[in-house]
């Protein structure tokens, strides 16, 4: 009988619990404040494309035509300051939006740095060079990078401490913008665009299109100054998208003199983003918390 009264007891201590708060929802902000610069609309509707049998289980996003940032909060009591923009890849034709954008988002939220999901412009507009950033991506990382430290006092970001990670192509994107930063692809439309779009730090995961055609040097399209943020690189040997293109930027970073960490991994192949698999490529993200940590671009919060 005392069994069953106590249990009585817990029942209605539990029911009258108050509930657990739900997750807060990402905040989604437009990059640009009407319509992105030189864009029609008539590519179609955004949509995920299809998932095609036997395929690895990727959202993959395309006809992109209003650029959006979505932003992840980690919890109070690991916030940092920090931020970082992140730029799936896709080959500037699709963007793996969770394999490469909301996952490394909340993986940053974990060791207390905000985490901003770009959805750039793709596919490539027809007509636009195969070589280099498609112009309306590179607009929208301007952008955005710009909005970001913007509104660092609002987000409660330091402004000091906010880099860029793309995949792939959106590794290629984020080079772009860190080596562009005094010429923009736009015309400036508001006082955001007079705030500065260079990242303050750079992590590039299996970048690609570094190099120039043949493969042995960095395209010429990206100028590695001392001015170019320090970066940290993870590729993996028998990626299809050379280890070069990390390689030869990582060399190009160390004659400028700018502190850079390069980890090619023997497997993993190209994609991988952070899921856990029998790859040590896929131990990236504790290696470059690290070296986050190294740099002073994560500190320890209290609780640590």
């Amino acid at each position: 009988m005392r069994i069953l009264e106590i249990g009585l007891v817990l029942l209605m201590m539990v029911a009258a619990a108050p509930p657990c708060p739900a997750a807060e929802k990402p905040l989604v902000v437009d990059v640009w404040p009407g319509k992105a610069p030189g864009e029609t609309g008539d590519i179609g509707e955004e949509k995920l494309q299809e998932q095609r049998p036997n395929e690895r289980q990727v959202q993959r996003l395309t006809n992109v035509s209003k650029p959006t940032l979505t932003i992840f909060r980690p919890e109070k009591a690991v916030e940092n300051g920090p931020a970082v923009l992140i730029a799936p890849g896709g080959g500037y034709s699709i963007l793996a939006w969770d394999l490469e954008g909301e996952e490394v988002a909340r993986w940053l939220n974990t060791i207390g740095v905000t985490g901003i999901v770009l959805k750039y412009r793709v596919p490539r507009r027809p007509g636009q060079p195969g070589q280099g950033a498609p112009v309306g991506a590179l607009q929208d990382a301007q952008r955005a990078m710009s909005l970001v430290r913007s509104k660092a006092k609002e987000w409660k970001l330091d402004p000091t401490r906010i880099g860029m990670l793309g995949f792939s192509a959106g590794g290629h994107l984020t080079v772009s913008t860190a080596t562009s930063v005094d010429r923009r692809a736009y015309e400036a439309i508001d006082a955001v665009d007079q705030v500065s779009s260079r990242p303050d730090f750079l992590v590039l995961i299996y970048p690609a299109y570094l190099t120039a055609p043949g493969g042995k040097e960095l395209s010429p399209d990206l100028p590695i100054t001392k001015e170019t943020p320090p970066t940290f690189f993870a590729h993996a040997h028998d990626d299809p998208i050379s280890p070069e293109n990390s390689a030869l930027m990582y060399l190009a970073l160390k004659r400028a003199g700018v502190p850079s960490e390069l980890h090619i991994y023997t497997s993993g192949g190209h994609g991988f983003g952070l899921r856990p698999s029998e790859h040590a490529a896929s131990g990236w993200p504790q290696r470059c918390e690290a070296w986050l940590r190294s740099r002073g671009i994560v500190k320890p919060t209290p609780a640590q």
